[in-house]
């Protein structure tokens, strides 16, 4: 029989993080498991430190060659999966206790198929205080009635605190490398048009300088062309919900993105029409008063009203 959870970790060179996690995973209680690790080293790091784990843990290794990258790797370890649900989690994470996939079991027995948990951010920083993270009840409708509202506050979290059904066919896009995970809960929430979510927090999130996410945030060659392509990809009717055009509005802002010139230098083909007049109307706006939020929220508003007409409804 195949085993309940397939454990997928997607592996690279990281190995004092590998450790934390595998250990976390030795004292579960729930043990009805595979562990995946699907290694995108390019040293024997990962492979002697998965030796010592083997007769401890039921593992299956493998190791890619050439290496694939990030969201790949992610898709190549997903892929050999024989378990009835996928629980990827990257290598810097790890369980915060014994029980925590118990939980994650007791509601995998729901009708859900895209289950998520509340997690903590630990910052490896040593100095900054440990993160808990909790979806907000406002938020728990909106995301249904519009996912796209993730690109505003991605409540959800990053793919460590998810648990998905094997009989989904959704992976992660490739194209993509910072809203990559944004992306595929999109497709998700659209598809099941259904989750469940654990107001506990079961995973302990690593968050060091050396992450994607830290170079990445507002960082316009990555950030206008993946946001481009979100578009392209879901349709600039999206903007229609008000806090997607907040999010645009906020991340063009913050990136300083003031005319049309600066949002055509980092990607190919023309933009929607409602995003160039967004940045027209973010370059008449006072910076000062952008720089207070209530004032930029006053703004944004306006620029939504009067931009609406623009948002075209055919994609």
């Amino acid at each position: 029989m195949p085993p309940f959870f397939s454990i997928c970790i997607p592996a690279y060179e990281r190995v004092v993080y590998l450790r934390r996690l595998l250990d976390s995973i030795v004292i579960q209680t729930f043990r009805d498991m595979e562990v995946i690790i699907n290694d995108d080293s390019l040293s024997d790091l990962v492979f002697d430190l998965v030796q010592e784990y083997q007769g401890v843990l039921p593992i299956r290794y493998f190791r890619n060659s050439p290496s694939l990258g990030t969201p790949a790797n992610w898709n190549n370890a997903i892929g050999k999966a024989t378990g009835k649900w996928i629980k990827l989690i990257h290598d810097d994470d790890w369980f915060t206790s014994a029980d925590s996939l118990q939980v994650f079991a007791n509601y995998a027995a729901t009708s859900k198929k895209f289950i998520f948990s509340a997690y903590a951010n630990h910052f490896e920083d040593g100095i900054t205080p440990v993160e808990e993270k909790f979806l907000p009840g406002s938020w728990r409708k909106k995301i249904l009635q519009e996912p796209m509202a993730l690109l505003a506050y991605n409540v959800i979290g990053p793919p460590s605190v998810i648990l998905v059904e094997r009989s989904i066919a959704e992976l992660y896009d490739v194209q993509f490398k910072w809203r990559v995970d944004m992306e595929y809960y999109v497709r998700l929430l659209e598809s099941l048009k259904a989750y469940a979510y654990i107001d506990q927090v079961l995973v302990n999130v690593g968050v060091s300088e050396s992450q994607v996410t830290q170079s990445c945030i507002y960082e316009p060659s990555v950030e206008l062309p993946e946001g481009k392509l979100l578009l392209e990809k879901h349709g600039e009717r999206r903007l229609l919900n008000i806090w997607v055009y907040d999010a645009w509005w906020r991340l063009l802002r913050n990136m300083a993105i003031f005319s049309v010139d600066k949002l055509q230098q980092f990607t190919t083909g023309e933009w929607p029409a409602v995003i160039r007049q967004m940045v027209v109307d973010l370059s008449k706006t006072p910076q000062k008063l952008l720089l207070t939020g209530a004032f930029s929220k006053s703004f944004m508003f306006v620029s939504y009203l009067k931009n609406k007409s623009l948002i075209s409804r055919k994609n």
